[in-house]
């Protein structure tokens, strides 16, 4: 395993935080040109064990993955089950993951499972850990919320009760020039509105 240093992220060096955030946060973005190279296995494992260790209520723990590897007899399907426009770039990624949440708990001792009020909040906690590892080990990844969720579930046999969330794609970069025109201007590192925009003392907007 890699284990990348705060000076490996000079990604940092273009964004700017307004506290001293450990940089592994400014270095986590996502690009759309990847390289193509697959992936081992094992990277692929760490980056959703540290999904796996997310915090959710009552510890329900509601995600679930369904992944492929660049090249496997898995891979076509996933990519197929992608909007065309994001298909169009995440088929150069070495990894698709979708992430899907379970919208019940279920009941003790035999009672009927009841509905869950946070299933998509603590599935977007996974997802979160996810990115930040995939950082950590010289990956990105690219969550996308344009994928086929009228026809996800019965492609890849998850139950009805799991609600598909996101697909993402993992892989190390590629040249912008392999991506579309109107999106090459758009690979880089995005800011973000500044704390005092977003973070109130007391009451909303003060």
């Amino acid at each position: 395993m890699t284990v990348h240093t705060k000076n490996d992220f000079n990604v940092a060096d273009h964004r700017t935080a307004d506290h001293p955030v450990e940089p592994l946060f400014l270095g986590r973005w996502s690009p759309r040109a990847f390289d193509g190279s697959s992936m081992p296995e094992t990277d692929l494992k760490i980056i959703l064990e540290a999904a796996r260790w997310a915090p959710s209520a009552f510890n329900i723990q509601p995600w679930r993955f369904v992944y492929a590897l660049r090249g496997d007899e898995n891979w076509e399907t996933l990519v197929n089950l992608l909007n065309p426009f994001n298909r169009d770039w995440a088929q150069n990624a070495s990894a698709l993951v979708y992430l899907f949440s379970d919208t019940l708990i279920d009941g003790k001792d035999g009672a009927e499972p009841r509905a869950s009020g946070s299933h998509s909040f603590d599935a977007g906690a996974a997802w979160g850990q996810a990115a930040l590892q995939a950082t950590a080990l010289g990956y990105h990844a690219h969550a996308m919320a344009g994928i086929l969720k009228d026809e996800i579930n019965a492609a890849l046999g998850v139950p009805e009760r799991f609600k598909p969330e996101v697909g993402f794609a993992i892989g190390r970069r590629g040249d912008a020039s392999i991506l579309a025109e109107g999106l090459r201007g758009r690979e880089q590192p995005s800011p973000r509105k500044p704390l005092s925009e977003i973070a109130f003392s007391g009451k909303f907007g003060a």
